[in-house]
């Protein structure tokens, strides 16, 4: 029962996301004049191929890696059901900006708020977040191959995109860049304030700073 449970929710979680990429495809809005690309997508399809490949391996070929667990496997579903919420959440904010591949369009606009204030590719992070929940709702083993190589290719597909991004918003995107990690998110750590006067402490946070505050 345990096992289905599990079975179940992974598969449920990757349908989500799987429907919300396909119904943002179809309903997507238009846009006006034509794309600057960064070269061709050879990641996607890339990880495609690797997934197929390492998903119809036979399973016990992947028997060493893998563990059995119920609290491993229980942990991985908790993991996983709150990285397609994360996921969703980043697509959903990137509305009609999305594309498969590193594209900016006339009518770009730089996202720096919401998912995109905690990393600079929030989807990425969420997918990253729910290939490692599957590997451990799983047990590990091929899902843990899987998370190695759909690791590797999307700091490859970043690469390009940001290449891209730098271009298109040179001083926007490298203060962003200076501020918010790439993929996974900057723990911030409270501390204690030391010193200084009460007037100090009650000047803006944008004061005195000589940074322009972003969009």
């Amino acid at each position: 029962m345990f096992d289905t449970v599990v079975t179940a929710g992974t598969y449920a979680c990757w349908g989500l996301v799987a429907l919300i990429w396909v119904a943002g495809a179809v309903l997507g809005g238009s846009h006006s004049g034509p794309a600057r690309k960064a070269g061709r997508d050879l990641a996607s399809p890339a990880a495609a191929v690797a997934a197929v490949v390492i998903l119809l391996t036979p399973g016990h070929a992947w028997q060493a890696l893998t563990v059995g667990s119920p609290w491993v496997r229980g942990a991985g579903l908790v993991v996983l059901i709150g990285a397609t919420a994360w996921t969703i959440w980043a697509r959903l904010a990137l509305g009609s900006m999305w594309s498969s591949g590193a594209v900016a369009r006339p009518d770009h606009v730089l996202r720096t708020t919401g998912p995109f204030g905690v990393t600079r590719h929030p989807v990425y992070t969420g997918i990253l977040g729910m290939l490692a929940g599957s590997a451990l709702a799983e047990g590990l083993g091929r899902w843990l191959a899987l998370f190695a190589v759909v690791t590797l290719l999307l700091l490859v597909k970043t690469s390009a995109e940001e290449r891209l991004l730098a271009a298109e918003f040179p001083a926007e995107y490298e203060r962003y860049r200076r501020d918010v990690p790439r993929l996974i998110p900057r723990i911030r750590l409270a501390r204690p304030e030391q010193g200084g006067t009460a007037h100090d402490r009650s000047r803006s946070p944008r004061e005195g700073t000589g940074r322009r505050p972003g969009p």
